[in-house]
């Protein structure tokens, strides 16, 4: 990486540059049509933050710090962490691993599924599962996992805040959905196979990475 920390000061630059024309535009007035400018411009700072925070890991990892080191600065897992910002290599072919999500509508179709398992329309839910997950989850399982869930968190009373967090994890797309219990949080996992079937579905504590 000889070249990082030439990419990571022109970012830094570019950062400062926007993060200062944000601060000039919001100490302005603001009329009607300047507040979709500012979420432009918030929006283009947000990006090429994540950028530097990417370039930052990266060297750090370079530099010999550890992903546990790196999760507990973020506040997340190592796990969560690596999975991030991580660049894995494919053991059977020993390139880096495609972490590109390529199912667009992987979001939608891990919610539908996710409802119509909790809501018992196992019929329709089954259209969408490949030939292991038919096997694997059977109404008995589907209803001793549900009744496993009621016993930590009491009852299921809707979905949670926030989007479905969409990911590439070798192989698989997978999908976590919040959801709401009335004693707490968790979190619904759909993972698709590169048929695009589901493979998996879990319901976890909402800090499982």
């Amino acid at each position: 990486m000889t070249d990082s920390p030439i990419s990571l000061g022109a970012l830094s630059d570019q950062l400062a540059q926007q993060a200062s024309a944000l601060a000039e535009a919001l100490g302005s007035p603001l009329g009607t049509p300047a507040y979709l400018d500012l979420v432009r411009r918030s929006q283009r700072v947000d990006a090429m933050a994540g950028q530097v925070l990417k370039l930052c890991v990266q060297q750090s990892r370079d530099a010999g710090h550890t992903w546990q080191e790196i999760g507990d600065l973020l506040g997340v897992t190592r796990q969560a962490a690596f999975q991030r910002f991580g660049k894995p290599i494919d053991p059977r072919t020993g390139e880096p691993m495609d972490k590109t999500v390529h199912m667009a509508d992987a979001a939608e179709r891990a919610l539908a599924i996710v409802t119509d398992v909790l809501e018992g329309r196992m019929d329709r839910a089954r259209r969408s599962f490949n030939a292991e997950l038919l096997k694997a989850l059977t109404d008995e399982v589907r209803s001793n996992g549900l009744a496993t869930v009621t016993g930590l968190v009491g009852a299921f009373e809707g979905f949670g805040e926030g989007e479905p967090f969409v990911r590439r994890i070798g192989d698989h797309t997978v999908v976590d959905i919040p959801l709401r219990y009335e004693a707490g949080d968790m979190k619904a996992r759909v993972a698709f196979d590169t048929d695009e079937k589901a493979a998996g579905i879990f319901i976890l504590a909402p800090e499982t990475p």
